[in-house]
């Protein structure tokens, strides 16, 4: 927050907590996919890769798919320009999100989800977290006994690639702004609200299989 704002919330507090939940007012007609693109549109304008990437990340949880997001930064051109576009997509780019691959865009009907082969199932330690890839997706999955769980390997935060670095234990930590994960159910104990994205699976003739 600037030094600004800051300044107006001490000084006029009553003048600007109607006008912030004035703001908040105005978003109840709109369906949450629309308010959410409008979000990742205003972090654009003003260029706040912070912003921009929890918004954006939002954005997908909430149902905007990959190509709408796109679809909204080429419909603010008048407003955004080139550079700013560019720049966020660049940010799309670093972040690595799987459905932003251009064979995923290009597809004319929505690949069928699938099971896929991840790995033999006796190479998962019991008790243990491992993080493999996928299909270029990365994943960590977790066993214990006969059981396992699958989690994308993208923090719900702003997306950024959790590495293998950040297993201790069966907690996951994303280097980024330290949100921390347990590998039991996938869920966010510290810093955050949002757990993992969870991926169903099974085990078949000795081989972890993953749907999506």
């Amino acid at each position: 927050m600037s030094d600004a704002l800051n300044y107006l919330i001490k000084t006029r507090p009553e003048t600007i907590s109607h006008y912030f939940a004035f703001l908040k007012q105005t978003g109840t007609h709109l369906d949450p996919k629309t308010r959410n693109l409008i979000s990742v549109i205003t972090k654009v304008y003003s260029q706040t890769d912070r912003g921009f990437r929890q918004y954006l990340g939002r954005a997908l949880r909430e149902g905007c798919t990959p190509m709408e997001v796109l679809d909204a930064l080429l419909m603010a051109f008048p407003a955004l320009g080139l550079a700013k576009i560019t720049w966020a997509v660049d940010i799309i780019l670093d972040m690595n999100i799987p459905g932003f691959d251009p064979d995923v865009i290009n597809q004319k009907t929505p690949a069928p989800a699938e099971w896929r082969d991840v790995m033999a199932s006796k190479d998962v330690k019991d008790g243990q977290v491992t993080r493999t890839e996928c299909q270029g997706r990365g994943l960590f999955v977790y066993r214990e006994g006969k059981t396992f769980q699958i989690y994308d390997s993208h923090c719900p935060h702003q997306s950024t690639n959790i590495p293998e670095l950040a297993i201790s234990g069966t907690t996951l930590t994303c280097p980024k702004h330290q949100w921390e994960f347990d590998a039991h159910d996938g869920s966010c104990i510290k810093k955050g609200n949002t757990g993992l994205t969870r991926i169903e699976s099974k085990v078949v003739k000795g081989r972890l299989l993953a749907h999506w």
